[in-house]
């Protein structure tokens, strides 16, 4: 098995170029919508109006709508004809980044609001009656949420890592370019490279499950 990774490695060379674009595109991301989703999800939870709920429901459809509709979509507003043609970044690794985006921000922002709002209510009522201002109350929020938003946030980058349709359509799967783990993955299988397919599927998990095991000893030293 060590030999026929050692091979692996050997024979195709770019695969180093496919586990950096992968990481690249899954943590700018992931970073993009929980800055996004965190924040404004911890803002829906402390305030009530009239649109929240509908505004949930569409989080909520969206934390589950096909990625080929959000790589349609992309892939529209990018397009040459589209309203975002002329920056040309079509089939480019910004493009992806947009798509993994628009995907992973529902997931977080739903979440976050469904894990936090009680907490943060009450931690709201603590700060204001210590006349902290909304600033420090809002840091204090997350300090004290930090436990459930680590969770979160480990949710959108395992959404993020995993994403093959969407990023496949926008990005168009070019070798050296935009080529990512999962779309390799998919190439490879395609072509019935199963040895090949199977030891990037391997690659995938254990970098997977690498950065969900920082994420949770974070979580165990908070």
């Amino acid at each position: 098995m060590i030999q026929l990774i050692i091979n692996f490695f050997n024979t195709y060379n770019d695969i180093f170029k496919v586990i950096t674009m992968s990481l690249t595109v899954s943590l700018s991301s992931t970073l993009i919508s929980s800055v996004l989703g965190l924040t404004l999800g911890i803002i829906v939870s402390l305030n009530e109006f009239k649109l929240k709920k509908h505004i949930m429901r569409v989080a909520n459809t969206l934390m589950s709508l096909p990625p080929v509709l959000i790589g349609l979509l992309v892939y529209i507003l990018l397009s040459r004809k589209g309203p975002l043609g002329q920056f040309g970044l079509l089939f480019s690794p910004m493009a992806m980044i947009i798509a993994q985006s628009m995907l992973v921000f529902p997931i977080i922002f739903g979440l976050t609001v469904s894990s936090v709002t009680e907490i943060a209510v009450e931690v709201e009522k603590t700060c204001i009656s210590l006349g902290a201002n909304k600033l420090d109350t809002f840091y204090t929020i997350i300090k004290e949420c930090k436990l459930p938003l680590l969770s979160v946030v480990t949710a959108g980058f395992g959404r993020a890592i995993s994403e093959v349709g969407a990023v496949m359509m926008v990005g168009g799967n070019i070798k050296g370019y935009t080529r990512v783990m999962t779309t390799y993955i998919a190439l490879e299988t395609g072509k019935g490279n199963f040895n090949e397919a199977i030891i990037i599927g391997f690659v995938l998990l254990l970098i997977s499950f690498s950065v969900n095991s920082v994420l949770f000893k974070l979580q165990g030293r908070n």
